[in-house]
């Protein structure tokens, strides 16, 4: 199952998550967020990932030249587009994973109109990401495509959320944190852990 750390800002968390067995990186480069990191700066920690692990740039309502030149300065292996893109607004040559936020009124449909690799689901709050708020995870299950899911994640509830949905992968943030940008260590140990034996 892929893993993915999302919000990380620095190396010694970026080391950490990988050290602990994540599968992917999250940075975020979306300015107003307070886990955002400028491209030359995650272009730094990227450079001390393994191949193994996915650089994952995650954007909101950027343009496709921007995604192109701040994934090719991070040197990024996708981009996740988690604002109100088309798909037309996907750019050309990178893989992408899209972001919805979900309710009881989302449908597959969506999915089908945005081709991408991944989908990322996460909670239906005002925030893009990184809100520590669940949603119905029963929701997801079924969707079609390879569903990364999102929102409040952590040790005490990963478990649950992986039976219910069945996702391809899972992605923690806020609640692994002990300020935004800055990971608890002891809470992202915990979340590997239970995740080992999936």
């Amino acid at each position: 199952m892929l893993i993915k750390i999302c919000g990380i800002t620095n190396s010694e968390d970026a080391q950490a998550a990988i050290n602990e067995g994540a599968t992917a990186l999250g940075f975020n480069f979306y300015r107003p967020s307070p886990r955002y990191i400028a491209p030359e700066a995650a272009a730094a920690i990227a450079a001390l990932v393994p191949a193994t692990v996915l650089k994952v740039g995650v954007f909101v309502n950027e343009s496709p030249v921007n995604l192109m030149a701040i994934a090719a300065t991070a040197g990024l292996d996708i981009v996740q587009l988690h604002g109100d893109e088309s798909a037309a607004d996907s750019p050309p040559g990178l893989r992408v994973w899209k972001a919805f936020r979900v309710n009881e009124s989302f449908s597959s449909q969506r999915l089908r109109e945005f081709p991408a690799e991944a989908y990322l689901l996460d909670s239906p709050t005002d925030l893009y990401g990184g809100s520590g708020h669940q949603f119905d995870w029963s929701l997801a299950r079924g969707m079609g495509g390879k569903i990364v899911l999102a929102g409040g994640l952590d040790a005490s509830n990963v478990l649950t959320a992986i039976a219910m949905a069945q996702p391809w992968g899972v992605d923690a943030c806020s609640r692994l944190e002990s300020a935004p940008g800055k990971k608890d260590r002891a809470k992202l140990a915990a979340f590997m852990k239970v995740l080992r034996d999936v």
